[in-house]
């Protein structure tokens, strides 16, 4: 039964998926057009730094699935592809695998794919130590994705509802493995409250994730019989809101949720995400046309995002954070409710160097 929950997630959210993009809270985001401001697009560094590595690309492949032979194969391709781009990895929660032996090969084939690659292992927060350990060592991954999603599990027909416990099961967790550990929301976001409480906790890095994109109350509503927790699709915070609001001294932060072209990652990076995760996007790819497919598409984005940074003028992601960002919307609201000043943001390359100015 557990398999055929994986492979309904992966069916239902492609079929979100195939709706077309929505607009999200990238929309609020506008850089500020410069026109003189322009450099080489090979003077462009895109690489950035993830739990103690150095990643050739500011996006990755995020959690998507495993468990399943359907799955399996969609995660052989996504290995493959990640293979022959560079780009970093993770896994769906390896949680079945860990219960039923069988089912370890569609996710350690992530790893037989694509042997040098920089993979995160995916587990949820309520697992113990012992299953973390095991988690990073199914992988040999080099960091464990730790995965919150009470919303989720709330409309999960076969979900928790037993929640007190997650903070001292990720303190544990966090003390038991040896790799860096990422905290990720499932598309529901990290508030900035939460975000103090993960770095008193000793957590470095942090994938806000917010809504957007994959829906997991739509997808979790369509399996149950009276689909009767639709009221509740939209919860949370945008990817967006969540970047804007994150406090100083927050753990280090990746983006994920609603990423639909590179100009969204471009968005995501200048609002201080070290690295943006995409799922839902690059399903579609890989369903679609297999690991040639998605390789294709990423190579697409590495020369679009280049372009996009030589454009704004921004020889590296530390350039990009001096861009100038103009936020709008209901993007804005939030943070007028929220206290969060945008002034200085839409202003930045005031206080900049450049071939410019």
């Amino acid at each position: 039964m557990s398999g055929d929950r994986k492979d309904d997630h992966v069916r239902l959210a492609a079929e979100q998926q195939a709706s077309g993009p929505r607009r999200n809270g990238y929309d609020d985001v506008a850089f500020v057009h410069h026109a003189l401001d322009g450099i080489d697009v090979d003077q462009v560094t895109l690489s950035t730094e993830v739990a103690d590595a150095p990643w050739p690309l500011p996006f990755y492949i995020n959690a998507m699935t495993g468990g399943s032979d359907m799955t399996g194969a969609v995660n052989r391709d996504l290995a493959i592809a990640a293979r022959e781009t560079g780009a970093a990895i993770a896994s769906g929660s390896v949680s079945i695998a860990l219960g039923d032996p069988s089912v370890a090969p569609t996710f350690r084939v992530l790893r037989e794919e694509n042997p040098d690659g920089f993979v995160m292992a995916n587990l949820g927060v309520e697992r113990s130590a012992d299953d973390a350990r095991r988690a990073v060592e199914l992988l040999e991954a080099n960091a464990l994705q730790v995965h919150v999603n009470a919303v989720q599990e709330t409309v999960m027909p076969e979900g928790s509802r037993s929640f007190s416990t997650w903070p001292s099961s990720l303190e544990r967790i966090i003390a038991a493995v040896d790799v860096p550990v990422i905290v990720k929301e499932v598309g529901f976001g990290l508030s900035s409250g939460t975000l103090r409480r993960l770095a008193d906790m000793g957590v470095a890095y942090a994938d806000v994730s917010g809504n957007g994109g994959t829906d997991f109350v739509r997808v979790e509503n369509e399996r149950r019989p009276q689909r009767d927790y639709g009221y509740l699709e939209g919860w949370g915070q945008s990817t967006v809101a969540c970047l804007l609001e994150a406090p100083a001294g927050a753990p280090t932060l990746l983006a994920s949720g609603g990423v639909r072209s590179p100009l969204d990652v471009a968005r995501a990076l200048a609002l201080g995400a070290r690295a943006v995760g995409v799922s839902g996007s690059f399903l579609s790819v890989v369903l679609d046309g297999g690991a040639e497919a998605l390789r294709d598409r990423i190579q697409e984005w590495t020369m679009h995002l280049g372009s996009l940074f030589a454009l704004l003028g921004a020889e590296d992601l530390t350039a990009l954070r001096t861009t100038d960002v103009v936020v709008s919307g209901a993007t804005a609201q939030f943070c007028a409710a929220r206290g969060v000043d945008l002034t200085t943001l839409a202003q930045r390359s005031l206080g900049r160097s450049s071939n410019a100015r």
